[in-house]
């Protein structure tokens, strides 16, 4: 008799109200917690997130929900990134604003963050009054704050339906778990 498979842990994570894409009723959700300035989270964006894009998120077997967890410490424009971002997402341009933000990683500053805003077509007065007033900065704190609390202590980190993936994971270990839960669901 084969001795039954170890269930994974599972953590229940809120999507909060942060920005997602994909069919909201998607049977796998992906809840990133990233932080701009991490190296490690734009190899995720430029390695990873195409391939999962294509194959689950544009097929309607995914949702994916981007969540900040930046590390001050390390990363001095993490905060001010997504910051920048949710005002961009105010303006409905949260993705285009995130992959800006990810294919320039290396010339991140204030400056830029509003460049990048007028570049996107973003009303700049709207988008400076919001930046400059750091008005999504609670928001900022609670991702930080609900990330920890499930276990977070890096960044990129994933939670596949709840089961926490670490790290700037190549696009096999996202398509095993994912592929596992569509299995698990279809039982």
């Amino acid at each position: 008799q084969q001795p039954a498979a170890q269930e994974p842990n599972r953590v229940v994570v809120s999507a909060d109200d942060d920005p997602a894409k994909g069919d909201a009723n998607a049977p796998v959700t992906i809840v990133e917690f990233s932080d701009f300035q991490c190296p490690f989270c734009g190899r995720f964006y430029t390695q990873t997130l195409p391939e999962l894009q294509k194959n689950y998120i544009d097929t309607g077997k995914v949702r994916f929900v981007y969540r900040d967890l930046p590390l001050d410490s390390i990363h001095p424009q993490a905060t001010p990134a997504a910051l920048a971002a949710e005002c961009a997402a105010e303006q409905g341009k949260f993705w285009q604003y995130h992959d800006k933000i990810f294919q320039n990683q290396a010339s991140l500053s204030a400056a830029s963050l509003k460049t990048w805003a007028k570049e996107l077509g973003l009303n700049e007065q709207q988008f400076s009054g919001c930046y400059d007033t750091k008005k999504y900065n609670d928001e900022v704190k609670k991702d930080t704050q609900d990330g920890t609390s499930y276990g977070v202590r890096g960044t990129p980190s994933f939670f596949v339906n709840g089961v926490l993936l670490r790290g700037a994971q190549p696009y096999s270990s996202f398509k095993t778990a994912i592929d596992a839960e569509l299995a698990r669901l279809n039982e």
